[in-house]
């Protein structure tokens, strides 16, 4: 290995997590046969998959313009990091809830490594695509670049935002291409029983389902909720059909998965003969079937205390057979009425149900709430109309709880106003939870005119930020947690990296041009970025969690950061001593990392670093890694 190799494979990758590439790596050791040179070769996967069908047949499937791209889009690694704001969040050290400002789908890639099949629920409510609302980067393929341009952290040059318009040709084609990498992103992020929940209306839910279904699986799906979401009839359509409902569409990150359920209502047993076999409620014992279709089903029964006997409705016939009645009515599980026009019932006794929830209904009730409930609960919290049409925090509350409990990360990576958040905190308060929140937010620029930003937010984000704030100081005064971690949150902001990012085909190409650039990037550090820009970014990048532990400890007499109880050690110091990463080693880390610029050119000394390093554990899996950044 040439020396300029060792010094690459110290390098820690700044990249966000490949999706695709660790798939084609996952395929390679699986099928090798279907690779050739290197590359995928689709004909040999089909016929080693047993497929021998014709090249070029009709397929049942979704296509629209510009889907290549929109997997193409995903494939790009980001170059970004998340910087945090300390000062707008709420208890930072301590806190294990997150609130993201930046474009979701760049926040989903660099949350890949981190929080890779970590996340127990995703809610989202998405733009609907009924025009006018549905906002984003002109050019959405640029990733990083259009985003800081976006957000006013990089000129403009003519940079604008655009609204997908109904009378625009690419109308459901431009929403889709919005969607579909982030809901490929943010499958990834599912932990094996996991449970994607997304808010939908009548414009875009048969696409949804198509969308899903491609990237999910039919057999993930779950099903669709039916949410009535206005409560008053709305007069003003012109087809005189006012559209009360909205949907939420439920897919499982593998098959089999279910949602909690409803609540079996207790209230509804007891015991009042006594039963040894404890409470109970009685229970229908009519079947469904004619005599003509089930003769079987069809004839009398016998009370063996009064000797009355009891027949069947001709139209419906017993739900058991003669046997099996018979075997019910020894065991004193048919309660026969004292009036000979009664009917019989059965016994369910709560004991033997074996479990606490029954099937919850697809079409939500009335206590979910409305939108107007949502309003209303903004106002209450903020004093002012500052957002639109937000969901209620019951509706959320309901899904929180058929899908995540006890310490669960719950994910929503279109929050708007926060009511995700909120109502996680709000659910935690109920019943004990210890449930986290990640809320990611496009830092979108209210309209001038609107009350929003005559109250001084310039942005949706900010929004986001001041109802999750508020909402925590109403809930300190209402109930007293335990865990101080529930309440608060740490803010963050998609910016570009912290070191410089080589580009080839910026400069001259010839060797005088080319050593002014390697000059150039001697000290790959970004002028103006903090300790703590890059302390975060470095943990980010080495798939650790934001929420982390950090504590500062001292090594030789420099600052070290310890992450997760000393899994992990970060010194930033410049220049750092040989001492120190002794020292540092000393400590049995996972994983050590330390400013390349640092070395200023001692290349020897990283090398035998990481020796040292790989010497440090007992087995492979216990050995220290020594990275540079």
């Amino acid at each position: 290995m040439t020396q300029a190799k060792k010094q690459d494979d110290i390098r820690l990758n700044l990249a966000s997590h490949d999706a695709v590439g660790e798939r084609i790596e996952q395929l390679k050791a699986l099928l090798p046969e279907v690779f050739v040179e290197g590359q995928l070769d689709p004909e040999r996967l089909r016929q080693h998959l047993g497929d021998f069908s014709k090249v070029g047949a009709e397929r049942f499937g979704l296509n629209w313009a510009g889907k290549s791209e929109a997997i193409r889009s995903l494939q790009i690694p980001s170059h970004g990091t998340l910087v945090p704001l300390k000062d707008q969040s709420v208890n930072f050290d301590e806190s294990e809830n997150m609130i993201i400002e930046g474009d979701n789908l760049e926040v989903l890639k660099l949350l890949q490594k981190s929080y890779h099949g970590k996340i127990k629920m995703i809610y989202i409510d998405p733009p609907y695509n009924t025009g006018g609302d549905f906002i984003y980067p002109d050019n959405f393929k640029e990733g990083l670049d259009t985003y800081l341009r976006y957000s006013g952290q990089a000129t403009e040059q003519g940079f604008k935002v655009s609204t997908n318009s109904e009378n625009g040709g690419r109308y459901h084609s431009n929403w889709l291409n919005m969607m579909y990498p982030r809901l490929f992103m943010a499958k990834n992020l599912l932990r094996d029983d996991g449970v994607i929940c997304v808010s939908i209306d009548d414009h875009e839910v048969n696409n949804l389902v198509l969308i899903m279904n491609e990237i999910f699986g039919e057999e993930c799906f779950i099903t669709k909720f039916i949410w009535k979401s206005r409560q008053i009839v709305d007069s003003r359509p012109k087809n005189n059909v006012s559209n009360d409902h909205e949907y939420i569409v439920v897919y499982s990150r593998m098959p089999d998965s279910k949602v909690r359920g409803k609540e079996i209502d207790q209230s509804k047993y007891s015991n009042p003969d006594n039963d040894p076999r404890g409470p109970w409620m009685s229970n229908s014992i009519l079947g469904l079937a004619t005599k003509s279709q089930r003769p079987n089903l069809h004839y009398k029964i016998t009370d063996p205390a009064t000797k009355l006997s009891f027949d069947c409705p001709p139209d419906s016939g017993w739900r058991y057979s003669r046997d099996t009645m018979d075997q019910k009515i020894k065991e004193g599980r048919i309660v026969f009425p004292k009036n000979p026009d009664g009917r019989p019932r059965e016994k369910k006794f709560l004991a033997e149900l074996g479990k606490e929830f029954t099937g919850v209904s697809s079409v939500l009730p009335a206590e979910v709430g409305y939108t107007l409930n949502g309003t209303r609960e903004v106002r209450d919290l903020l004093g002012e109309n500052l957002f639109s049409f937000p969901k209620p925090v019951s509706l959320l509350k309901f899904l929180i709880q058929q899908a995540a409990k006890d310490d669960d990360i719950v994910l929503d990576f279109f929050a708007g106003s926060g009511t995700t958040g909120h109502a996680t905190l709000e659910i935690n308060k109920e019943d004990g939870g210890k449930r986290r929140f990640i809320l990611v937010q496009l830092p979108e620029k209210t309209d001038p005119a609107s009350e929003a930003a005559q109250s001084g937010y310039k942005t949706i984000a900010d929004i986001t930020r001041k109802r999750i704030s508020k909402a925590i100081e109403k809930i300190k005064t209402e109930f007293e947690f335990s865990d101080s971690s529930l309440l608060g949150y740490k803010a963050y902001r998609l910016t570009s990296s912290n070191f410089k990012l080589w580009d080839a085909s910026a400069g001259s190409k010839d060797a005088d041009g080319l050593a002014k650039q390697l000059e150039l990037y001697a000290d790959n550090l970004l002028p103006g970025r903090s300790q703590d820009d890059i302390l975060y970014e470095v943990i980010l990048k080495a798939g650790q969690p934001l929420t982390a532990k950090i504590e500062k400890i001292e090594v030789a007499g420099q600052k070290v950061f310890s992450i997760d109880g000393g899994a992990m050690l970060i010194c930033l110091e410049d220049p750092i001593k040989e001492e120190t990463l002794v020292g540092m080693l000393e400590y049995q880390p996972a994983i050590m990392v330390a400013l390349d610029k640092a070395f200023h050119g001692n290349d020897q000394l990283k090398t035998n670093i990481k020796l040292q390093a790989e010497a440090t554990g007992e087995s492979e899996q216990s050995r220290a890694l020594f990275k540079t950044v």
